[in-house]
């Protein structure tokens, strides 16, 4: 029941967040079309590289767009419902926290439900057609497998990203400072998530399973995907996210415990 009310309430908090935005149709139409030009423009980049090269490592054109289509779905997905973690320091100086602790509802539900940015779903528009045009252009075989792994990939993905935004909003209770560091973490590994992450070496693969877990939901899984390993079972890697998830929330606890105020 409490579940339901939850769910109730984040819609309602979604529903006045759009409501809001929706006031200023032209700069909404304007965002979503910003948005999206500026993720075209990294398909175009990747368009232009292959324009002289038939594969990368052995990953061709329409695999790499597959990889790139996911990754930018998890990261759209994830800055359009967990975007109150990426703003928690404005709301720790304002003493917004201050007040979301007196009322009788969960804090997380709060935070999120405080920005739910529909413009940003310009890139969501780039990622579904490069979706199509990976799938066609990688010969991908369909069958239950695949498409149990695409859709475990994107949610694993989103998770993944939300749960780097709420270790960033973490750290503000420990310093309402400029946080950006953590920006290495998810705007990095969603422009390296471009490519399949042994592009990159074999040091980042071991980076991206034993530190933090991208390749969960990108490099194994994505093996599976194209054919490339018979090990079926890498197709549910992306299930190990929630272990991830539920140790940011651990830190996300802790943090909420040493809050003193912000003494406004």
């Amino acid at each position: 029941m409490k579940l339901k009310e939850n769910v109730v309430l984040y819609l309602r908090y979604a529903a006045v967040c759009t409501q809001g935005i929706m006031q200023y149709k032209l700069s909404f139409v304007l965002m979503v079309f910003a948005r999206f030009m500026i993720s075209f423009c990294e398909l175009i980049a990747i368009k232009f590289l292959f324009s002289g090269l038939t594969q990368i490592r052995g990953y061709t054109y329409g695999e790499v767009l597959l990889c790139f289509s996911i990754v930018q779905m998890s990261f759209t997905f994830a800055e359009l419902f967990g975007n109150g973690f990426k703003v928690f320091s404005g709301m720790v100086r304002r003493g917004a926290f201050d007040q979301m602790l007196l009322r009788p509802r969960s804090l997380i539900l709060q935070v999120i439900g405080s920005r739910f940015e529909v413009g940003r779903t310009g890139p969501l528009l780039t990622a579904l057609v490069t979706l199509v045009l990976g799938i066609r252009h990688s010969q991908m075989k369909w069958n239950l497998l695949a498409v149990w792994t695409i859709i475990a990939m994107i949610t694993g993905g989103t998770l993944l990203f939300i749960g780097l935004f709420m270790l960033e909003a973490s750290l503000c209770f420990f310093t309402i400072e400029d946080t950006s560091i953590m920006n290495a973490l998810t705007y990095g590994a969603k422009e390296h998530g471009k490519y399949p992450m042994d592009v990159y070496g074999k040091g980042v693969v071991r980076f991206g399973t034993y530190v933090i877990p991208y390749t969960l939901v990108q490099y194994y899984p994505l093996q599976v995907l194209l054919g490339k390993s018979q090990h079926w079972y890498l197709a549910f890697c992306p299930l190990g996210i929630v272990v991830f998830v539920i140790l940011c929330y651990g830190v996300w606890r802790f943090g909420v415990k040493q809050y003193q105020s912000c003494g406004s």
